[in-house]
């Protein structure tokens, strides 16, 4: 009864309710472009793109393209050009002056930053879209009409590729702007969650078969846990308490005093979001590749075959120890202590028992240091966990939800929706999601990373 409470009282919100709407209308949308096959193609006789689109990095990318990749459809290619032009994007701004520039000019500056991302979506689209044309005729040349010009089959090809990612990108800007959430990651969730349910029946039917149902209600358990795990990864902050010196300032013709009042400063135990598993993923995609064109010498080689097995311990201790180095990488990219020490001392804010200034990033430079290290551990054994939960004769499909950036992804983006329609609850006065506490998502941490 709560919940149908619950429930009535966020349709009753006229606002919230046209956003729910706008953005299920435009998800449905997107689900059903992920099924309207190119032209040119035989939908018929895609057998071994569906056999090559369920293992490896092409797994994953049909994971987060929810199928679509392995169906050659007009979103085959999903988000994946935008997200990798944001982080280029953004890589810029931490290491390019004008970009920097940019960032710091407000509502203008993003806006050209946006702009820049949407050009740079295109060259990286078109680029991908070629690859994948490529990598058609490879694989499935059979599906693709012979009576058509391999010339006009390109570029007809390429050319809706990019009109599709484009269209996903718009459709992602359009729910950020008039939905709930952001448009982009709710996508990215839709896509991760459209294959779950064909592959927990995969795996309770190999269960099934097998006479283990008791084997597949442990593996629900554990994933829970994992799940839970997630949570606080994602949650997780230390909180530094500020103190603010009273001060006096004039407010509508009269003497007040400000200031005085104790806070927090929350930094985050994951700062760094997502970003070390995507960037540990593109290198150790490395000797997969190199391992493809020798793959007549590839018994010989004991280092290509251990680093192309997702499942061998070389593989996951090196994909492991990548993640912790990029975790710190970018974490001190994102998260500057001077800059974060010096608009406390411009606020007239300290931290109680250290120096305003330099003993101040200091003391906050060694905090982050001490957080970080638990949280890349607990972020390595995340990433490697599908690996992991394989070698308990796990379904390949099934595994990936234990684990890397798809569990990370659904968690940030489901917490971060809830904590938007309680905002609005709270906000017409009525009652949170909860009946204790406050639902944090990153978006109410002062430092976040966006995918």
């Amino acid at each position: 009864m709560k919940l149908l409470q619950k429930l009535k009282e966020i349709w009753s919100i006229e606002e919230l309710r046209g956003r729910i709407l706008l953005t299920l209308g435009l998800v449905l949308i997107y689900r059903l472009g992920t099924y309207i096959t190119l032209p040119g193609i035989d939908p018929t006789a895609l057998d071994n793109m569906s056999k090559q689109g369920a293992g490896g990095i092409l797994g994953l990318v049909n994971l987060f393209a929810g199928g679509a990749f392995a169906r050659a459809s007009v979103f085959a290619l999903g988000i994946m050009p935008y997200i990798s032009a944001s982080i280029a994007i953004q890589l810029l701004t931490l290491a390019v002056p004008y970009f920097q520039k940019l960032q710091k000019e407000g509502e203008s500056g993003r806006r050209q930053i946006n702009q820049y991302t949407r050009f740079l979506t295109i060259a990286v689209t078109f680029f991908q879209g070629a690859a994948y044309v490529t990598y058609l005729r490879s694989t499935d040349a059979g599906s693709v009409v012979s009576s058509l010009s391999p010339v006009l089959f390109w570029l007809s090809t390429v050319a809706t590729l990019t009109a599709g990612t484009l269209f996903v990108m718009w459709m992602g800007e359009r729910i950020t702007d008039k939905g709930i959430g952001n448009g982009i990651s709710i996508l990215i969730m839709v896509g991760i969650l459209a294959r779950f349910p064909v592959s927990i029946l995969e795996e309770f039917t190999a269960r099934f078969a097998k006479g283990g149902l008791f084997a597949f209600v442990i593996e629900i358990a554990f994933l829970l846990v994992v799940i839970g795990a997630c949570i606080l990864l994602v949650q997780g902050t230390r909180r530094i308490p500020v103190q603010y010196a009273k001060r006096n300032i004039v407010q509508g013709g009269k003497m007040m005093q400000a200031g005085g009042v104790r806070q927090f400063l929350p930094l985050k135990l994951n700062a760094s979001g997502v970003m070390p598993i995507i960037f540990a993923q593109a290198i150790m995609f490395l000797p997969a590749t190199i391992a493809q064109f020798f793959s007549n010498n590839l018994q010989n080689s004991t280092i290509l075959m251990a680093l192309s097995d997702i499942t061998s311990a070389w593989y996951n201790g090196l994909y492991f120890l990548l993640i912790v180095a990029f975790t710190y990488f970018y974490t001190a990219l994102i998260v500057n202590p001077t800059q974060i020490a010096d608009d406390l001392k411009r606020n007239s804010g300290f931290i109680p028992g250290i120096k305003p200034g330099k003993k101040t990033e200091e003391f906050i430079d060694t905090v982050i240091s001490r957080i970080t290290l638990p949280g890349a551990i607990f972020l390595g054994f995340v990433a490697i966990m599908p690996a992991i939960v394989m070698l308990f004769d796990v379904n390949r499909g099934f595994a990936l939800f234990f684990g890397g950036s798809s569990i990370l992804i659904m968690v940030g983006v489901i917490l971060d929706t809830l904590q938007t329609i309680e905002t609005y609850l709270l906000n017409q006065h009525y009652d949170g999601l909860t009946s204790s506490g406050r639902i944090k998502g990153r978006q109410g941490n002062m430092y976040q990373t966006s995918y």
